[in-house]
């Protein structure tokens, strides 16, 4: 997997996850906290999640078949999709489950030091784990706030992992405030109180993870910029004079398709046109190294027919 995938990251959540999994699962034996419980398996479902985004690397960076000619590029989206839906069903409906349990049948906590202790070592492991996130992201962010951040970002492992981050730092919270009031007031309804929130912030993030990977399953273009430095390098003001219809998908986080049908002088021959076409797929590359896959179509620029845009049962720009 690409630096921009994350991979320090992904490697930092998944080692915090794990030891806080077992930890959770002690306190809630000793303990018999529900928001225990549920966070313990969130953690669990968490670590498997990170598991997905390692395995989604790994079989993306498969080399073209005759199958499949532009690579696995799109597997890293798959599995991002396959962790919303673990984190969807495994975290957040089993924490609401529980909490609807424990709210009807409320029982006091025993041994409270743990679920207290292990909490407390939790948020600082997750903090370890988000602070690590942040640092990656930030190498890629630029000046992108963090919502556009998560919802434009191409690569979709950062944006998992700072979410889930999110989610866990403030579960956490979510947990010892339930764990409090039940040991304030003696009433355990408090720790499937606490539980029920933990499941909710769960689904909601659950349901914002699907919905921006599904958009990249889909297919998204290239971002503004990437579009505008492509146009830039087209054009060399002597056989190619202008862009006339162009369209950018990304085949993957790294791997980007571009499919355009550029303007010629009507008086070129063939050769000048196939070294005018060589050149600015030599231009694309320099300015948007990503741009791997390049399919640029010449033609006259006739302004009645580019006013009409691109058919799109034909090549784009096609007419």
């Amino acid at each position: 997997m690409s630096a921009s995938g994350g991979t320090k990251a992904i490697v930092a959540a998944l080692g915090a996850n794990l030891a806080i999994a077992a930890a959770k699962f002690v306190a809630f034996a000793f303990s018999g906290s529900s928001s225990m419980l549920a966070e313990g398996v969130h953690s669990i479902a968490d670590s498997g999640n990170q598991g997905l985004l390692l395995l989604g690397g790994k079989k993306a960076q498969r080399a073209a078949t005759e199958e499949h000619p532009f690579g696995y590029g799109r597997e890293r989206y798959i599995y991002g999709f396959l962790v919303s839906i673990v984190l969807f069903t495994i975290g957040g409906v089993f924490a609401l489950y529980e909490g609807y349990e424990k709210i009807h049948d409320p029982h006091p906590l025993e041994s409270w030091y743990w679920p207290i202790g292990v909490l407390v070592f939790a948020v600082i492991a997750e903090g370890f784990s988000f602070r690590t996130a942040i640092k990656e992201s930030n190498e890629l962010r630029g000046k992108q706030t963090w919502t556009q951040f998560v919802r434009r970002a191409k690569a979709p492992e950062l944006p998992v992992v700072l979410l889930e981050d999110f989610g866990a730092l403030v579960g956490l919270v979510l947990a010892l405030g339930g764990v409090g009031l039940t040991l304030l007031t003696g009433n355990g309804i408090w720790d499937g109180i606490g539980t029920m929130c933990i499941g909710t912030l769960l689904v909601l993030i659950a349901l914002v993870l699907a919905a921006e990977t599904k958009s990249l399953l889909l297919g998204e273009a290239a971002g503004p910029e990437q579009v505008a430095k492509i146009r830039a390098a087209v054009a060399d003001g002597d056989v190619v004079t202008r862009v006339i219809h162009m369209r950018t998908l990304h085949l993957g986080p790294e791997e980007l398709l571009v499919a355009a049908k550029i303007a010629v002088q009507h008086d070129d021959t063939a050769t000048q046109i196939a070294d005018a076409i060589n050149a600015a797929e030599a231009r694309i590359r320099e300015a948007v190294p990503i741009a791997r896959v390049i399919y640029l179509e010449p033609d006259i620029y006739d302004e009645t027919t580019a006013a009409k845009g691109p058919d799109p049962a034909k090549t784009p720009g096609g007419h």
